[in-house]
């Protein structure tokens, strides 16, 4: 992949403002995915919010880790949704109450999807590119 030779990127050069508006946009976006789910293609079903979820989880681990090199950010950004949804194997009667309240849904889900997996996969696959060419024009313009 192209922007795994990022890795020179530094905290000087990652933008915490433009990382807070991309998540707040993809937070609406995730949102607005499941309450309108007509803005997206029927064909997608609902992953394209989870490939939204996945990008939420990928520009919160770019501002906790601002020095993380792209690579690093979607790596860590796939582990975290991957344990999330793997998380969902695990059906403990306190835990399914936590999931069917709303915020618990939103952050744990419900039931465990292969289709889940891939669908993070793409999401992140989608931002981190985007990520990283955003970072290195934001160095040559310098």
């Amino acid at each position: 992949m192209v922007f795994c030779t990022a890795s020179h990127l530094s905290n000087n050069t990652r933008n915490r403002i433009y990382l807070g508006a991309a998540l707040i946009g993809t937070i609406g976006l995730g949102l607005a995915s499941r309450k309108f789910p007509m803005l997206f293609p029927a064909v997608l079903g609902k992953y394209p919010g989870d490939a939204l979820w996945a990008q939420m989880v990928y520009w919160l681990v770019g501002l906790c880790a601002p020095a993380a090199s792209v690579t690093k950010v979607a790596i860590y950004s796939l582990a975290i949704s991957y344990t999330d949804e793997l998380s969902q194997l695990y059906q403990a009667p306190w835990i399914n109450q936590i999931r069917a309240t709303t915020p618990g849904h939103l952050i744990l889900g419900s039931h465990f999807s292969w289709i889940d997996l891939v669908s993070y996969t793409i999401g992140i696959a989608l931002v981190a590119p985007i990520e990283w060419w955003l970072l290195r024009k934001r160095i040559e313009n310098k």
